[in-house]
C-alpha cells in the first residue's frame, strides 16, 4: 500500500499536464502564428500518451533495475511522470525559441498594415478610403501578404500585394480583383 500511493501519480499528472500544455500551445505556439485550444489539447494529449507509453516504460525497467525493492508498476508510474514534466518543459523551450520568429510575423504584418492604410489614402478611390478598416489579409509568404479593401462591389475588391521584405514596404495593385476568401479557395497564388 505503501509503494502504491507514493507511486498513483502518473494519470492524474497526465490529466493536468495535458491541460496545461494546451494552454501553453495557445498562448504561446511553438509553430504557426496560433494553435487553438483543441488543437493544444490533441497534440499535447498524443504527445504525453506516445511519450509515456514509449519512453515512460522504458524508463520503467531502468528504475526498476537500480531500485529491485521497488514494485515495477511504481517504477513505470515514476519514469511517466518524469517523462510527462520533460514533455512540459520541452514545450515551453520550443515556444520560448518560437517568440522571435512569430514577433517577426507580427511586426510585419503591422507594417503591410500600415502600408495598405497608406497606399489607399493616396491612391484609393472614395470607397476604399471609407472601409480600409475593413481590409482582409492573406498572408501569402513570410514577407508577403495579399490585402483586399471592400468599395462599392462586394465580388470586386481593391486587392494589393504588400512586400515588407523592404523598407518601406512595396505595395502593388493585384490585377485580380477577387475577395481573398474567393482568391484562396481556387488557389491563390501558382
Amino acid at each position: 500500500m505503501h509503494w502504491r500511493l507514493r507511486g498513483a501519480w502518473l494519470w492524474p499528472t497526465f490529466v493536468v499536464a495535458t491541460l496545461l500544455e494546451m494552454v501553453l500551445l495557445h498562448v504561446q505556439p511553438v509553430q504557426g502564428q496560433s494553435t487553438g485550444l483543441v488543437a493544444g489539447l490533441l497534440v499535447a494529449g498524443c504527445l504525453n500518451l506516445i511519450a509515456v507509453a514509449l519512453v515512460g516504460g522504458l524508463g520503467g525497467r531502468l528504475l526498476g533495475r537500480r531500485r529491485p525493492e521497488m514494485p515495477r508498476v511504481v517504477a513505470d508510474n515514476y519514469a511517466g511522470t518524469a517523462v510527462l514534466a520533460i514533455v512540459g518543459a520541452a514545450f515551453v523551450v520550443a515556444g520560448v525559441l518560437h517568440r522571435p520568429a512569430l514577433q517577426e510575423r507580427k511586426a510585419a504584418f503591422g507594417e503591410q498594415s500600415q502600408a495598405v492604410r497608406e497606399w489607399v489614402a493616396i491612391n484609393g478611390d472614395a470607397p476604399a478610403r471609407a472601409h480600409v478598416a475593413l481590409a482582409d489579409t492573406l498572408p501569402v509568404d513570410e514577407d508577403l501578404f495579399r490585402t483586399c479593401v471592400p468599395g462599392g462591389d462586394p465580388k470586386r475588391q481593391l486587392c494589393l500585394i504588400v512586400d515588407t521584405s523592404r523598407t518601406p514596404p512595396l505595395v502593388k495593385r493585384d490585377s485580380s480583383r477577387e475577395p481573398n476568401a474567393i482568391f484562396n479557395s481556387r488557389g491563390g497564388f501558382r
